[in-house]
């Protein structure tokens, strides 16, 4: 009789542990997928800013060309070329923020916490 005790128990820790090893891997395989969606959603606005910035060069080009044929002096003094490379540099700023929250999503490691208060409700 006493070995027909043990064996629920043992089926009962064996069955936790297997529960908890499904619920570390659903919580690290949910974490991936959202860090990869961040990273694919940072990426996107990375690659807008780019477009920004290369269509701003190519306005700055055809304001000096312009500007050059039609004789003016000191081109890089216009208030006009002066507002493209403020607008230039915001957008490289912002792209260079971008980069970096990328780099900081790719290692992200899981919270610790959230796996210990899910352990915490699974013993009660």
């Amino acid at each position: 009789m006493a070995e027909n005790d043990e064996t629920p128990q043992e089926e009962r820790h064996t069955g936790e542990k297997l529960w908890d090893a499904t619920r570390k891997t659903f919580h690290s395989a949910t974490h991936r997928a959202n860090q990869y969606k961040r990273v694919v959603q940072k990426k996107i606005d990375l690659n807008s800013i780019h477009k920004k910035i290369s269509a701003l060069h190519g306005d700055l080009g055809k304001l000096i060309d312009e500007r050059r044929a039609a004789g003016g002096a000191d081109l890089l003094a216009l208030d006009e070329v002066q507002d493209i490379f403020h607008r230039l540099d915001g957008l490289k700023h912002a792209a260079a923020t971008l980069e970096e929250e990328i780099e900081a999503i790719k290692v992200e490691q899981p919270a610790e916490d959230e796996e210990q208060t899910g352990q915490e409700e699974h013993k009660d």
